[in-house]
This record gives structure tokens, sequence and C-alpha cells, in this order.
């Protein structure tokens, strides 16, 4: 196929959108393989889930249940906090990570969120789906592992960033402000793959 010159500008410059973003999502250290922002974001802060047992979410809290996001309790929060964010995603989706849901905003002084909630004040960014919610994991064809990460940051984020921002403008805006994070990763089974299967457990 032959491209005009409009055509192949108009290609050239999509092509460069498309890889910038996934440098960005992938070699930031905030999406990729978990590695310090910074020299000052240490791993301190510790997560756990009381919905999950050996570290399985349940089906209720993927695409084969009520799609409802899980609750997540936290500690080590270090001083100069001034928000927290809560993120859900996926580092070994094919392109780039796969974002599934950002939490921003939330209270520096907050040290859970419960099932289906949202704590007073926090804002939700879009996620890779291009929606301002949770969107609930859908492993296919075996058990897959899902990454819950809290970051602490030096400042609230606030009128920095518009209603439901874009994925990208809130990583933009995360990433510079970073001082420590923790993260619980845990897996969800496939709906055709029973918890006897092994590889789930009894929380599947």
């Amino acid at each position: 196929m032959r491209l005009g010159t409009n055509g192949g500008r108009a290609l050239a410059a999509v092509l460069g959108w498309v890889l910038s973003a996934s440098l960005v999502l992938s070699g930031c250290g905030l999406l990729g393989k978990p590695a310090p922002l910074s020299a000052n974001a240490a791993v301190k802060i510790v997560l756990t889930s009381p919905a999950f047992t050996d570290d399985v979410i349940p089906a209720r809290f993927t695409c084969y249940g009520a799609r409802q996001s899980p609750p997540i309790f936290w500690y080590g929060a270090p001083p100069g906090t001034k928000s927290l964010v809560l993120v859900v995603d996926d580092s070994a989706a094919p392109i780039a990570p796969r974002v599934y849901w950002i939490v921003f905003d939330i209270d520096p002084s907050a040290t859970f969120l419960q099932g289906g909630e949202l704590p007073p004040h926090a804002r939700v960014a879009q996620n890779s789906s291009g929606k301002a919610d949770y969107d609930a994991p859908c492993p296919a064809g075996s058990p897959h592992n899902y990454r819950f990460t809290v970051y602490a940051l030096n400042t609230a984020l606030g009128k920095s960033l518009p209603p439901d921002p874009p994925l990208l403008q809130t990583w933009t805006a995360i990433a510079a402000h970073v001082i420590a994070r923790g993260t619980l990763t845990a897996r969800a089974c496939p709906n055709a793959l029973p918890p006897e299967a092994g590889q789930c457990g009894s929380g599947a």
C-alpha cells in the first residue's frame, strides 16, 4: 500500500505517539518491573487484603463475578506523605503494562479502601480501557498475576489534573512526586478453572 505525503506524515505521527506511550508506561519504573522512581522511593509500604486467601483474588473481584473492587489495607507511609495513590496493573501484558484502576488523592492518613468503595475526596483516573473506573481483571486460559501498589506522594495532585484524567497525564503527575511504595501481588483464576485445579486455591 502506498501513502501520499500527508498520509505518510500522519502515520509517522501516530506511530511516534504509540512508541512514546509505550516507553512512558514501561520505562519509567512506575508500571514496569519494580524499581524505585527515585533514590527516595523506597519500598516501605506494606499491603494486605482480608479478602485474599493465599494471595488469590476471589472471583467476585474479577470479570467472572460482581466486578467489585477488593478491599486493600496498608501501612508504612512515611512522614511527608501528602497523598496516596492505589494502582492495580498487570506488568505481563504483551505490549505495555495494562492498568485496571488508578485511585489518587487518597488522604495521607488513610490506611485502607473498602471493597467497592472510595474514600472521601479520592479521585479515579482513566484505566487502559479509557474509563475512570475499576476494570475487573479477566484472566483467560490459566491463572494470572496482578499487582496492587500503593504510592506515597509528597503532594496532592488536586486541580493539577482534570476530571477523569487520562492515563498518561496521570502517570506523569504521579511519577514526579513518589517518595515510597509497596506492592501486593495476587493471582486470579479464569472462570473455567476450578480451585481444585491447583494454582488458584480455595480463594478463587
